[in-house]
């Protein structure tokens, strides 16, 4: 139990994974809130609640960060090329850092306050306003720093909205339901992304005359996107916020709140409790940070591959991009039955296997044209969201019952710890291989290394 005393030890037996015999099962899952999300007739409309955040979110993720307004915000209007590159490269290094140094704080506040649906609100609408405040940004030299504090801004707060989220993935699922429920939320947010882009290109980009008579003069079409995007995120967040309800965990409370600054000092004290008493967590959190950098690059590189090695046009890239997102969304929702029945590490470890053989077919087969990146390419995209949604859902069923804020805060630090790995051995072999197709090795060394540091992993004991 919980000491509610700050400095005496707070053990967290691994009871959680290996109830006695005629107890709840719960995976960190205290019984109490099994019997609460199974009330009848509530958890299927939760479920959904939480994953329609999901869906929502992919306004941020799919529009502002990967497709339209950092592509917008990297053209010529706001500087020389490769200079407003590095610009944003370092916006976003700065926000990466502020998250790595701050996500566990908000995490672990998050659970001791009793109030993670009142933070993913704050969180998320930040988020939102962000995101409407980026119409101001005119296609000019001048609104180049507007442009990149806006989007450094809204990662920091997506993460930490993203930490309070996760962690609320406990509160709608079961521990026989833990996977398919969170490859819900994952595949949800894909096929909202696809939904989102196609409104987006379809109504304001690639019309001479869009929606509302929207045209490319200065830049309208991509700030007016930004306007549909922040309604599309703040409208989908609403149903988690009213659908499933705060939970507060006593022992979580009874921990008593702190300053800020003597948060850190906590989080100290707990992160090395959480090396003596579950150090199968921190190796965790550690081997799922490099294998999910892998993932990121994915799909960070596979518009710049598809381009410069297989002749893609721009218009073909966003096609491809919409099939990716199709692909990976199907087969995250599909695999998550799998992940409750035969558990999460499987499905990481044949995801990476999947991934790794996937990348070196795009690899030896470069020369063979659009049909290669058609074909290994998807191959790619099936495998990436199911080890993105086993990785949760693993992490989950570790978590002390009442610290999953503060985990989840720690996973979301762990990832942008190693967040260079990716990149860095891109460029590297792209380097040393003279061609832009050596990239993808660099990639696929990324998974291979986190496959072999989740060899030795264990996998919580299953619980029927």
């Amino acid at each position: 139990m919980t000491d509610p005393t700050d400095d005496a030890p707070r053990n967290f037996p691994p009871s959680h994974l290996t109830p006695p015999d005629g107890a709840a099962a719960t995976i960190g899952v205290p019984t109490d809130q099994v019997e609460a999300v199974t009330e009848a007739g509530a958890r299927k409309g939760r479920i959904l609640a939480w994953g329609l955040w999901d869906w929502g979110s992919a306004a941020f993720n799919a529009v502002v960060t990967t497709f339209v307004f950092t592509v917008y915000l990297t053209s010529d209007s706001f500087g020389p090329s490769g200079t407003v590159e590095a610009q944003l490269g370092w916006a976003l290094a700065i926000a990466g850092l502020l998250i790595a140094v701050l996500a566990p704080i908000t995490g672990q506040r998050s659970d001791t306050s009793g109030r993670r649906k009142f933070w993913l609100a704050v969180n998320t609408y930040i988020v939102v306003a962000i995101t409407l405040a980026m119409v101001f940004v005119l296609p000019a030299p001048e609104y180049l720093l507007l442009g990149l504090f806006l989007v450094a801004a809204g990662n920091v707060f997506f993460e930490f909205a993203g930490v309070n989220y996760n962690a609320m993935l406990v509160q709608v699922s079961t521990p026989r339901s833990i996977g398919k429920v969170s490859g819900f939320g994952w595949g949800m947010g894909y096929v909202g992304g696809i939904v989102l882009l196609l409104v987006v290109y379809f109504g304001f980009i690639q019309p001479d005359v869009g929606l509302f008579g929207v045209t490319g003069a200065e830049g309208l079409d991509v700030r007016v996107a930004m306007v549909a995007s922040a309604l599309w995120f703040g409208l989908f967040a609403l149903p988690v916020l009213f659908a499933v309800p705060e939970y507060r965990n006593p022992a979580a409370v009874d921990r008593g709140k702190i300053g800020f600054f003597a948060s850190y000092a906590r989080l100290g004290r707990d992160i090395k409790r959480l090396w003596t008493e579950q150090r199968n967590t921190v190796w965790f959190l550690l081997s799922s940070a490099v294998f999910r950098d892998g993932l990121a690059g994915v799909f960070t590189f596979g518009g710049v591959l598809a381009a410069s090695v297989f002749g893609f046009s721009p218009g073909e890239v966003i096609i491809f991009a919409i099939a990716a997102n199709i692909v990976a969304g199907i087969s995250t929702i599909a695999v998550g039955t799998l992940d409750d029945r035969l558990g999460a590490k499987p499905v990481i470890m044949t995801a990476l296997i999947g991934l790794v053989v996937s990348g070196l077919l795009v690899f030896l087969l470069h020369d063979g044209g659009q049909i290669v990146f058609w074909t290994a390419g998807l191959a790619l995209c099936l495998f990436v969201g199911p080890a993105q949604s086993a990785s949760r859902t693993f992490l989950a069923r570790l978590i002390p019952a009442g610290r999953e804020g503060e985990v989840f805060g720690l996973y979301a630090t762990t990832g942008r710890a190693v967040s260079f790995l990716a990149p860095t051995a891109f460029a590297l072999f792209v380097t040393i291989g003279g061609a832009p197709y050596f990239g993808i090795l660099g990639i696929v060394l990324v998974l291979a290394v986190g496959f072999v540091l989740m060899l030795f992993v264990k996998a919580p004991r299953s619980v029927a």
